[in-house]
């Protein structure tokens, strides 16, 4: 983090993107001027603070890089969409050779389900895990970084494993391929609710797909799995969870925000 604010820290990532067309400068901010000032340095001029330009080239090539010649052309995030849905990947930390990952599925209802199995040796195989109703509606669409370190271990043995999710992980997944925040969730329907245990599924985030590779009138024929009724006891009540029913009764999607007031 030291080496990133040395080198331009935000404020340079932001001025790049706002130069390069790839951010609206004119969004609204707490700071005067609106997002553009961001892309600024703030100096102390006596009792006062002055925003002065950043430097035109980076601190460090190797740590932040300007909009011209990026890293990576197609930058960290990609779209994945099939007839699972439509989730993201964070694929700037994936290997190449995990790009691509098709194995078995294998369902879960919470994430505390997979870590159980993983502390109990049942993983020890490829494997793509579904972590479902974990999305706004189910349960508030919690944090999922507790899935990373058990698919880590496993991928670090050689086996192929991938996470499909409609739950949220807020950069967590570092070097396992994860599909995060499927839409639309299983609760609201999503089609990531049809999944099988063993039912064969392919995450490409090569060619941006994300799909169970089940014959169509199969896929067509099943239905949506429903909430256990216990956990859905469970997600609405204690640590306050009775004030958040009526979010979660009314929020969007995780691809449209997630929010309620629209």
């Amino acid at each position: 983090m030291n080496q990133f604010q040395t080198a331009g820290g935000p404020g340079f990532v932001i001025r790049e993107l706002i130069d390069g067309g790839f951010m609206h400068a004119d969004v609204s901010t707490v700071a005067v001027g609106g997002l553009r000032q961001f892309g600024k340095l703030p100096v102390r001029d006596g009792e006062r603070i002055r925003w002065n330009d950043l430097p035109v080239a980076s601190g460090d090539d190797s740590v932040v890089r300007p909009a011209a010649a990026p890293f990576s052309a197609t930058g960290g995030l990609k779209l994945l969409t099939g007839n699972l849905g439509r989730s993201v990947i964070k694929v700037s930390a994936v290997p190449e050779d995990r790009h691509i990952v098709e194995a078995p599925a294998i369902v879960f209802n919470a994430q505390e389900e997979l870590l159980a199995a993983f502390k109990a040796g049942e993983l020890q195989r490829d494997f793509i895990a579904v972590v479902r109703f974990q999305g706004p509606r189910a349960n508030g669409m919690p944090e999922l970084h507790k899935l990373t370190p058990p698919l880590a271990v496993l991928q670090g043995k050689g086996f192929k494993v991938a996470l499909v999710t409609d739950g949220r992980m807020s950069g967590a997944s570092g070097k396992v391929p994860a599909a995060i925040h499927v839409s639309p969730e299983v609760l609201a329907g999503g089609p990531l609710g049809k999944v099988r245990n063993g039912d064969l599924l392919r995450l490409d985030a090569v060619a941006g797909t994300l799909a169970a590779l089940v014959d169509d009138a199969t896929w067509a024929a099943r239905e949506v799995e429903t909430l256990p009724p216990e956990q859905a006891e469970g997600n609405a009540h204690d640590l306050g969870r009775e004030l958040f029913g009526g979010m979660r009764r009314n929020v969007l999607t995780a691809e449209e925000g997630a929010v309620t007031w629209l």
